[in-house]
């Protein structure tokens, strides 16, 4: 009996062993699993180098994904980030930032009429980038001539420094998809001609009757009245993919 009963003793022991062992590798893959993690800080109001600076020391790889124009936030400062605040993610996950560009200054040019090379370079000379160059069979207008832009000419209070070009292109050029410019605030003649330079249909525009905005009480700044004659809504909206069977609706101010 003596030796079973050390078998079942020595057994016992290696088993409590065994059972220390795993309880000690779950803790420690446990501690490396939450050694790895961290918690997303907030970087909205900071500058990209501090913003940086920070993640950096976190283990995170900070990334300017986007700049837009901002009247609230200063140039060089965070606007936005993905993931937001207090996400928890491993090391070495990429955080995703938009820059302010401060108030926009730049002055949008007019580059309708004229050749895609030198629309592009008045872009540039003025600070701004060349989006997307879309272009369309038009034999009404010479190769390479820019039939409409967005935003278009002089636009105020736009996001990004980025204008989108559309070039007239020889007849047997197939069509590229488009995207739908702004209209809001244009002269319903004008927003009617710029569809009309791309080759999109537009139905007879829905004039409605707009409120007269009320005169601003104390230091709020009057709200500037809606023009006669202004298109106030468009389907599809802005950023949308058109081409030439879209049908474009426009709403009217009367």
């Amino acid at each position: 009996m003596r030796p079973i009963a050390a078998f079942f003793r020595v057994a016992s022991l290696v088993l409590v062993l065994v059972a220390v062992a795993l309880l000690s590798a779950i803790i420690t893959m446990q501690f490396a699993i939450h050694g790895a993690e961290v918690e997303v800080p907030s970087l909205k109001g900071l500058t990209v180098a501090d913003a940086r600076s920070e993640t950096a020391g976190l283990g995170l790889n900070l990334e300017v994904d986007n700049r837009y124009y901002s009247g609230d936030v200063p140039a060089g400062h965070i606007l936005s980030q993905s993931p937001e605040p207090g996400t928890v993610v491993r090391r070495e996950w990429r955080v995703r930032v938009a820059e302010s560009l401060g108030p926009q200054k730049v002055e949008v040019p007019d580059t309708v009429g004229t050749n895609e090379r030198v629309a592009v370079l008045e872009l540039r000379r003025a600070g701004l980038e060349v989006g997307t160059i879309a272009r369309l069979p038009y034999a009404a207008a010479d190769e390479g001539t820019v039939l409409a832009q967005d935003p278009p000419p002089h636009a105020q209070g736009i996001e990004q420094p980025t204008v989108s070009l559309l070039v007239a292109a020889p007849d047997d050029t197939q069509p590229d998809d488009l995207v739908m410019p702004d209209l809001t605030g244009l002269p319903v003649v004008s927003a009617q001609m710029t569809l009309s330079k791309a080759g999109i249909k537009s139905s007879a525009p829905k004039y409605v009757d707009v409120p007269v905005a009320p005169v601003g009480a104390g230091d709020a700044p009057p709200k500037i009245p809606i023009k006669p004659g202004s298109v106030i809504a468009q389907s599809p909206g802005p950023g949308a993919r058109v081409n030439q069977d879209t049908l474009v609706k426009l709403t009217v101010a009367k």
